[in-house]
């Protein structure tokens, strides 16, 4: 329990620092996502060698940060800031954050057109 209340207030803590720096695209740090998915790939096929599996997990989490930048200006302020909070409170990733994004984007435009 101990944990959980931990984490919680470390995405607070993140969420509340977010609104300054959520003007920029972040620098996440994928090596802990990306050798999780190296680990956990479940064929040899698959896996290949952990090395190879974390650098197509490395240039795949690359390739979405290049389209997050173009983009990065549909997304509004607050949209930015929860999505990068949310990131730095768990392990991050562009695939998770531009999925953050897009979502709160998308729900954003819905209500606008009612």
């Amino acid at each position: 329990m101990r944990i959980l209340t931990t984490i919680a207030t470390a995405a607070v803590l993140a969420a509340a620092a977010a609104p300054a720096r959520s003007q920029e695209i972040p620098n996440l740090n994928l090596d802990p996502v990306c050798r999780g998915i190296a680990q956990q790939a479940s064929t040899v096929a698959e896996k290949g060698s952990p090395d190879v599996a974390f650098s197509q997990c490395i240039r795949s989490e690359q390739a979405v940060r290049q389209k997050l930048a173009g983009e990065w200006s549909t997304f509004s302020p607050s949209e930015k800031a929860n999505c990068i909070g949310a990131q730095m409170a768990g392990m991050a990733s562009y695939t998770d954050l531009i999925t953050c994004l897009e979502m709160a984007r998308d729900a954003r435009q819905l209500n606008q057109g009612k």
